[in-house]
């Protein structure tokens, strides 16, 4: 059975990511961030939402890792400071319900939801400019990097919280990420 951690970053919504793959019937568990990746046995890893960078923990230390990554919203902002891009507060702040466009129907993270799906989303801070090895794969009109992904290293980032119920097709986000992480 395909084993998928999620490592907490002190997010609102963190245990719904936890419920969102144990009810794809993966084998998952929730990690606090100061947990030694060296400790951690896992075919994939869901780097949680949180309220700054001042609270991740050992959370960067999980890049190194050989599996796919999964970051969402902070977790997404920690993959792209800690590999070269550039995060920086959002023009428009606090969460809304935001329209992506998807821009890369072929991306094994997002593609499936093309052209556009409905999100749920926090723009307080976002990435303004993608990592080396990273291609943007949606946007919004609030946000230049709704997601991203490199397929190279298995690093992928969505700015939106797909376990929430106001994100339509949130399911299919850990679908997707589960498919990722049962190919490799």
């Amino acid at each position: 059975m395909t084993r998928i951690v999620v490592v907490d970053n002190h997010g609102q919504f963190t245990h719904l990511e936890h419920r969102a793959l144990r009810d794809l019937g993966v084998d998952t568990e929730l990690l606090d961030n100061e947990t030694p990746p060296a400790d951690v046995d896992a075919d994939g890893i869901v780097l949680s939402g949180g309220p700054d960078m001042d609270r991740i923990g050992r959370s960067a230390e999980y890049l190194d890792r050989d599996v796919p990554v999964l970051g969402i919203c902070l977790g997404m902002q920690l993959i792209a400071a800690e590999l070269g891009g550039l995060v920086d507060a959002g023009d428009y702040g606090g969460y809304a319900d935001v329209t992506v466009e998807i821009e890369d129907e072929t991306d094994p993270l997002v593609g499936s939801l093309a052209p556009e799906t409905r999100v749920w989303a926090s723009h307080a801070d976002e990435v303004k400019e993608l990592p080396n090895g990273f291609v943007r794969t949606a946007k919004s009109d609030i946000c230049g990097v709704e997601a991203m992904s490199d397929t190279d290293r298995d690093l992928y980032g969505v700015q939106w919280h797909p376990e929430v119920a106001h994100t339509e097709r949130g399911e299919e986000v850990f679908e997707n990420f589960l498919a990722i992480c049962e190919a490799e």
